[in-house]
């Protein structure tokens, strides 16, 4: 008898804002663009093809943004999967870009609401069912920020409301004016800076979406890593991501690449049921990091 293909459906699901339910794990496609997430990517086709692919890996969760590119990563999404049968796409806004590496926070009202109409007719959607706002801007009040996203929810441009980058304190202000279902962070094996508003997000059952969860490759080093990736018979990556699975289950991982075989390679995580002490092991590692 074959065995069956790993797919993302055995990472179980998340229902993000409590109806919105996928695989956790996902698909960040911030590498489908050129170098310093700027213009587009050295091998179009190929990065089209990891979008492709997507689907049939069972994964049904994606997360882009308007600044990937700028504007590149949604393009290419709508391009190869519109009109995204049994998909989510995820975006963000809020971040300005002035050339390869170069991000700039605005929270104007009336900018946030152009990144949010910009997305729409980008991915053609009429309402986009998770918007992030990327980073909370300097330029004007926070609670300023949070009332014009509120806005757009009420008038049904936006499902469910994201954030990303934010303390618990940001998250527990932006409550006042809408649900949170998710928190971007950066978060991985060996980044734990974020430890206190995961926790948090448990505890209130609000989706945690690592960004950088394989710390972009710095990871697959170590003896702890090296030695339960060579006995599951996987990529180091992919032994990364079953510690993100394990680690709580409202973290929405989102490995993202623009190449096939390393998507496939990273799906394989979701079929790794590491063991406590592996995952003891992984976390002492991490934290010695």
């Amino acid at each position: 008898m074959t065995a069956q293909p790993i797919t993302a459906q055995a990472s179980g699901t998340f229902a993000i804002g409590g109806d919105l339910t996928v695989h956790r794990l996902g698909f960040g496609a911030m590498r489908i663009t050129g170098p310093g997430i700027w213009g587009e990517p050295p091998d179009r086709e190929k990065a089209k093809a990891a979008l492709a692919a997507v689907p049939g890996l069972g994964i049904d969760l994606i997360d882009t943004a308007d600044s990937y590119g700028p504007f590149v990563s949604e393009d290419l999404i709508r391009e190869v999967l519109h009109p995204y049968p049994g998909l989510v796409i995820a975006t963000k806004g809020g971040l300005t870009r002035h050339g390869p590496d170069i991000w700039r926070p605005v929270g104007n009202p009336d900018y946030l609401r152009q990144c949010v109409l910009m997305s729409l007719r980008r991915l053609k959607l009429e309402r986009i069912d998770l918007w992030q706002l990327h980073r909370i801007g300097p330029d004007c009040p926070l609670e300023v920020q949070f009332e014009a996203i509120a806005a757009m929810r009420e008038e049904g441009l936006i499902r469910h409301v994201g954030l990303s980058e934010v303390s618990v304190a940001e998250i527990e202000a932006a409550q006042n004016f809408f649900p949170v279902a998710t928190v971007q962070n950066r978060y991985n094996l060996v980044d734990r800076a974020s430890e206190d508003v995961l926790d948090f997000c448990e505890r209130q059952n609000i989706g945690f979406i690592p960004w950088a969860p394989l710390d972009k490759g710095t990871l697959t080093k170590g003896s702890a890593l090296s030695g339960i990736a060579a006995r599951h018979g996987v990529g180091e990556g992919a032994v990364a991501l079953a510690w993100l699975l394990k680690r709580s289950p409202v973290i929405l991982p989102i490995p993202g690449t623009g190449d096939p075989v390393h998507l496939a390679e990273n799906v394989a995580g979701a079929g790794i049921a590491l063991s406590d002490g592996d995952f003891a092991a992984l976390d002492a590692q991490g934290r010695s990091g």
